[in-house]
């Protein structure tokens, strides 16, 4: 085995920038439907849980497709699947524009998820065979910063686009340019699995992961309480990035298209600044705490609860901006360092498939169950309480991963060996 690589290439980060605009885009049209969905139901008669249904539909068909994308991805071209998977999801965002009937809306926004499954399976373990363990905090940092940038740009520009021209436009607006982005991301590199980790385990055409292999991940502890803990705040994100515009709206008598604006920027701001000091400061604290990215999230997701807490009860407008922006530092504070952790500890063969595997827990116990489960709380006890609610998973996942830190450093060492 050869040492590992300690920089990155020019190509290197080219690539992660075009794989954060790929990103970017993805959470654009994940997100817009957070600031026209009240519309939305209006139009159709919808009650809180089928809206909720909305906005979670893309998301049953993302992690049912992931597992397959992932295994298929281990063994094909990735940027075969990443172009492909900009280019389906587009197409089935702007087609959300198109929809008539609630049944119509729920399949396009559904086909939205086929696409994001070709991609996200796919990008963390391109970017872990671009960068070495020394910098791929900060790469999955760069990487994931699209996510807070992404959702509020998807949430402020849903808002804008639909108070002024109708959540129809909205759509369609956002889902175009995704088109060309498709086509740069055919030009994406595709380095040999785990070379920069000092092993190339598999070229293409090299051998492939069995079925026994992949069952060996449940045997991996950290991945699985890494998985456990992602599949809290995953909840709690995709319910309060659902309804936390409605909340400022209905509850906080906000105007809409301010709301939309302000709860966007706060949310890019907390979540750039959240991300990337995650990234980088869990990248120094790894070089003398085994258990850093563990730790560092664990504090990160505790802190975040009181600060939620205070911005949904508090009167004053200034006083909930300014809690929302430390509830989000705090939840993103964890993005690069825990899918660093989750890359370091599986073997480089199989990286596509443990994140599909990861994506399919997150989501099917996370983002899919909460929108509507929020919103049966929201119908029978009120948005405030459903809002609190929505809330708590943030700390059970702090506690989940300050549990989990002895395992992390012995894992490591043993993917390592």
């Amino acid at each position: 085995m050869n040492p590992p690589v300690e920089g990155a290439s020019r190509t290197a980060w080219w690539a992660l920038a075009l794989l954060f605009v790929v990103n970017l885009l993805n959470y654009v049209d994940r997100q817009v439907i957070s600031g026209i969905q009240d519309l939305i139901q209006k139009e159709f008669g919808l009650t809180g849980l089928q809206i909720g249904l909305v906005g979670s539909s893309f998301m049953v068909v993302y992690m049912m497709a992931a597992p397959v994308t992932g295994v298929l991805a281990d063994r094909w071209p990735r940027h075969w699947f990443i172009a492909s998977g900009v280019g389906l999801w587009s197409l089935a965002t702007a087609a959300a524009g198109a929809a008539r009937s609630y049944p119509q809306l729920l399949v396009t926004r559904a086909a939205v998820g086929i696409g994001e499954a070709g991609y996200a399976t796919v990008s963390p373990g391109l970017i872990a065979d671009l960068f070495p363990v020394s910098l791929r905090g900060r790469a999955m940092s760069v990487f994931f910063m699209a996510i807070p940038v992404g959702s509020a740009l998807g949430i402020s520009i849903g808002g804008y686009l639909g108070a002024h021209y109708g959540w129809r436009t909205a759509f369609t607006a956002v889902g175009l340019p995704g088109l060309v982005i498709a086509l740069a991301a055919l030009w994406l590199p595709d380095p040999p699995r785990g070379a920069m980790d000092g092993k190339a385990e598999t070229a293409q055409g090299g051998p492939k992961p069995s079925f026994a292999a992949y069952l060996g991940l449940l045997k991996i502890p950290s991945y699985v309480i890494n998985t456990a803990g992602m599949t809290a705040y995953t909840f709690a994100i995709g319910a309060l990035a659902f309804w936390m515009p409605r909340y400022l709206i209905e509850v906080k008598q906000m105007p809409r298209e301010s709301a939309t604006l302000m709860f966007g920027i706060v949310a890019a701001a907390a979540g750039f600044f959240g991300t990337m000091a995650g990234g980088w400061s869990g990248d120094r604290l790894q070089k003398r705490l085994p258990n850093a990215y563990f730790l560092l999230s664990g504090i990160g997701l505790l802190l975040g609860v009181p600060c939620s807490f205070v911005a949904i009860l508090c009167t004053g407008e200034r006083a909930t901006w300014i809690m929302l922006f430390l509830a989000e530092f705090f939840l993103f504070l964890n993005t690069g360092p825990l899918n660093a952790a989750l890359a370091n500890v599986v073997p480089a063969s199989m990286r596509a498939s443990a994140f599909a595997f990861n994506i399919f827990v997150i989501h099917l116990l996370g983002d899919v169950a909460s929108p509507p489960l929020i919103g049966v709380v929201q119908d029978h006890a009120g948005l405030t309480v459903a809002m609190l609610v929505a809330t708590l998973p943030m700390g059970i996942a702090g506690l989940i991963y300050l549990w989990g830190m002895g395992y992390y450093g012995e894992d490591v060492r043993r993917a390592s060996a």
